[in-house]
């Protein structure tokens, strides 16, 4: 790999644009990690949620279940239910790749996260592979290690800074979200509806649920009649950088 070749660019690119998620993602994985033994999982179990799952709010949303007393089957639904999104998001993205293979595409998908998206949706030409990949690789070894982190070594550290780790991965989102929303009509509407929808249905179910209710709710309204202002926006964008 020639430093100077675009391949060499799109993986340093990729990996420097991964390397400020995953710094948002290891206070949160240790919080995870910490979390997951208070309510008696394995560290290999927890480590295996966060390979195989690898969606924060899902796992968080497990293991509060777990303490619960949940049943296996409702945390399935559950977690399914949360993660549906990760398919209108890959779809997405997948519009954009231009790795045709099936295998690379399903990788691809694979680490599709909400903050991997924000930054993606602010990205106008297409996607390689080498920029992608190491875009997502980061992000991922920096949660599983972090989980593991977390477990091994969250007992030893301040109770200030445990209590700190919570707000970590909204404030992550925020960051992202907050670029996007100034710049879409869409973005900026789906936000306040999330918002205000998820602050009413709260009220009258549990947390985890009301969180699938709106995204469910918001994802399928803005779909059958949201604006289609930002698709032009996006056309003409493409059409002026060809």
């Amino acid at each position: 790999m020639k430093p100077g070749s675009p391949f060499g660019t799109d993986v340093r690119r990729g990996a420097l644009d991964g390397v400020s998620i995953a710094l948002g993602y290891l206070p949160v994985a240790l919080a995870y990690g910490l979390l997951a033994k208070s309510v008696g999982l394995s560290l290999w179990a927890t480590m295996g949620m966060s390979m195989a799952v690898y969606a924060g709010a899902s796992q968080f949303l497990a293991l509060t279940l777990l303490g619960e007393g949940a049943g296996t089957g409702s945390i399935v639904l559950l977690t399914l239910l949360l993660n549906a999104r990760m398919t209108l998001m890959s779809a997405a993205i997948a519009r954009r790749f231009s790795d045709r293979r099936g295998p690379m595409r399903a990788l691809a998908a694979f680490g599709v996260t909400d903050e991997t998206f924000a930054v993606l949706t602010l990205k106008q030409a297409a996607l390689t592979p080498a920029y992608l990949l190491p875009l997502e690789f980061v992000p991922y070894a920096a949660w599983v290690g972090g989980s593991a982190a977390g477990y091994v070594v969250g007992d030893g550290l301040p109770a200030s800074l445990k209590a700190g780790m919570g707000v970590a991965l909204y404030a992550l989102f925020i960051g992202l979200v907050v670029p996007a929303v100034r710049a879409s009509r869409t973005a900026s509407i789906a936000t306040g509806l999330s918002m205000m929808l998820n602050a009413l249905i709260s009220r009258g179910i549990g947390k985890g649920s009301a969180i699938v209710v709106t995204a469910l709710l918001v994802a399928g309204g803005m779909a059958a009649f949201g604006p289609q202002d930002d698709r032009a926006e996006l056309t003409t964008s493409e059409e002026e950088a060809s």
